[in-house]
């Protein structure tokens, strides 16, 4: 029998792709000619020792997620051993013994916390957080600085741990909502930060440990075949998708516009799940752009460079590249360089006088306010940012409606500064007329889902567009004949004309499907009511359904409806278990832990 080629672990053996790869390459040095492993007790390989990293991320959208795990997968290359946790899974008090944390989190509303990472947030700020001074930490930001308390939450993160005692592997990097390359530039300074702490490889007897063909093992040793078939179009390669129909759900008399919209995913090979969101990449309206132009002094096809660094004609950069719509100071900085108005000089010397001046304004403004003139293309978009896509929850179940999504959509527009302003996306939709294309990619929202039980109470908050993801999760249960019992709260302004999706609701009513609808019309009487005041009336039941092991959800407006909402939540539940609010906090807080009280809120 010849000795020169190595036995192979048969096919059917009980071992995974890691696994067989490991005992071949083991096989393999132990029976070719030479090898010092063909002799009697050689030593096996060594594994270089790694160095330990807890990675915890704070998330709303999932966009924190989704960078944490990414970032582990790098980590592993770099020999490090990273642990991936959710902070709403995390306990506060292990973070005394955490040696090494990097801390990945998002803001949302008036500078808070993400909700899975409310309980920690309060426990570090609290007089009972511990000495930290064993742990080495870092913080990445991921916000919108077009908010005035710009990645607060990953801020206080930041300075409390260093005022606990802990050390800072690398500064924090607070990231834009065009996040991905300031996180590229964290995560390297975070590994280099790291590299320093980890090991040698000891040395091993020479034994190789060959790959699994077409596999990649920090993928969990996901065939390459497999991850060619994923969907080519995401976020950096959104699909063109086919407009189906887009109606004014609001009837006549309504001081709104919210419109229902369906779109076609034709063969993007794009899937989502219900609480999903669709991401949607606008265009900039054609008039705005063209009086910005004259109002410039540049030609339409002057020359411009755009974010990825190619050229086209201004009148295209500034439709399709940049954000217009929203002023910024570094746009107001830029004009006072062109200008010597007063204006200028005082905004920039009192950063609240700027805070109020830029409210509400888009880059038209100052330029027609005191006549700015530019002197090329590459001074008006300097300052600019890159035009972003703007996300909706999804409003429709797969299994109700395949190879399509549904929106719903409120169409913003508004007086201010002397003009009519418009929201970029919201006009852009409505605008679209059947049978145009719109470039679309699908947002994972896995911290949103219906109840995976299918005998579930859940209670649902959804007042105007809020009702989105609640209509797709009554179509969702619906289709797989879950038998949970299902209440929503919805809320708008005049029944007559502001119901939407009334004829629908209606239905599942009749069929069973949606258990209890109870409305809140704000002025169809002298009084207004909204959604937590029927919270309020409903009190003794609500709370009674949570009892039961009943979710609770609430999407909408996060600065005033969603506070409103947890406010009476918290006071319900003191006022029936008869525990008060202390009590009601920390059943709160178990509901957020269990996954039980979820929101989806902008």
């Amino acid at each position: 029998m010849s000795m020169t080629s190595a036995p192979f672990i048969p096919e059917n053996a009980p071992f995974n792709n890691e696994q067989r790869a490991w005992l071949n390459g083991l096989m393999a040095g132990l029976f070719s000619p030479g090898s010092s492993a063909s002799s009697p007790g050689a030593p096996a390989a060594a594994a270089p020792a790694t160095v330990p990293v807890t990675i915890l991320f704070g998330s709303q959208t999932g966009n924190s997620e989704t960078l944490a795990r990414k970032i582990a997968k790098l980590a592993k290359k770099q020999n490090l051993s990273p642990s991936v946790t959710d902070l709403a899974e995390y306990s506060p008090e292990n973070i005394a013994s955490e040696e090494r944390v990097l801390l990945i989190t998002s803001t949302y509303g008036d500078g808070e916390p993400p909700d899975s990472a409310k309980a920690f947030h309060t426990f570090l700020r609290s007089e009972s957080a511990p000495s930290l001074e064993n742990l080495a930490f870092t913080v990445l930001g991921l916000g919108d600085s077009s908010y005035p308390d710009f990645n607060q939450c990953a801020i206080d993160f930041d300075e409390r741990f260093a005022e606990l005692g802990a050390r800072r592997l690398s500064e924090r990097v607070l990231c834009d909502v065009d996040f991905e390359k300031p996180a590229e530039v964290w995560q390297k300074s975070v590994f280099k930060a790291l590299s320093a702490m980890t090991p040698e490889p000891t040395k091993d007897s020479g034994v190789s440990v060959p790959a699994v063909a077409g596999a990649d093992p920090d993928e969990g040793g996901e065939p390459e075949e497999a991850r060619k078939a994923a969907p080519a179009f995401d976020k950096k390669h959104p699909y063109p998708a086919r407009l189906l129909c887009n109606r004014n759900l609001n009837r006549k008399g309504s001081g709104k516009e919210n419109r229902h919209i369906e779109i076609s995913l034709g063969q993007s090979g794009l899937t989502h799940e219900a609480g999903d969101a669709l991401g949607v990449y606008p265009s900039n309206s054609p008039r705005l752009v063209d009086k910005i132009i004259a109002a410039s002094g540049l030609p339409e096809d002057a020359p411009t460079p755009l974010p990825d660094g190619s050229i086209a004609p201004l009148f295209e950069a500034l439709r399709f590249h940049y954000d217009i719509n929203r002023l910024a100071s570094p746009f107001v900085e830029t004009c006072a360089r062109l200008s010597k108005a007063e204006l200028f000089q005082k905004l920039i010397a009192d950063k609240e006088l700027m805070k109020t001046y830029i409210d509400g304004r888009n880059i038209l403004d100052p330029i027609t306010e005191e006549k700015v003139v530019f002197d090329s293309t590459e001074w008006l978009i300097a300052p600019l940012k890159k035009l972003q896509p703007r996300v909706y929850s999804i409003a429709s179940s797969p299994l109700a409606h395949e190879g399509e999504v549904h929106l719903t959509v409120g169409t913003v527009r508004w007086e201010a500064h002397g003009g009519a302003r418009l929201g970029v996306c919201s006009n852009y939709l409505a605008g679209l007329s059947p049978d145009e294309h719109c470039r679309v990619f699908v947002h994972s929202n896995k911290t949103f889902r219906p109840p995976s039980d299918a005998g579930a109470r859940m209670i649902m908050v959804g007042p105007g567009t809020g009702i989105a993801p609640f209509r797709a999760f009554i179509e969702e249960r619906a289709a797989r004949g879950h038998t949970g019992e299902n209440w929503l709260f919805f809320g708008d302004r005049k029944s007559a004309c502001d119901f939407l999706y009334e004829d629908e609701l209606a239905f599942w009513q009749k069929k069973g499907v949606l258990t209890r609808l109870d409305t809140a019309f704000s002025r169809d009487q002298p009084e207004k009511i909204y959604v937590q005041d029927r919270m309020h009336e409903n009190g003794k039941e609500f709370y009674d359904w949570l009892e039961s092991g009943a979710s609770f959800y609430v999407c909408g407006d996060a600065s005033r409806m969603a506070k409103d909402v947890d406010t009476a939540l918290h006071e319900i539940i003191a006022e029936h278990s008869k525990k008060g609010l202390e009590y009601a906090t920390d059943y709160v807080k178990f509901l957020r832990n269990t996954k039980r009280y979820l929101r989806d809120v902008y």
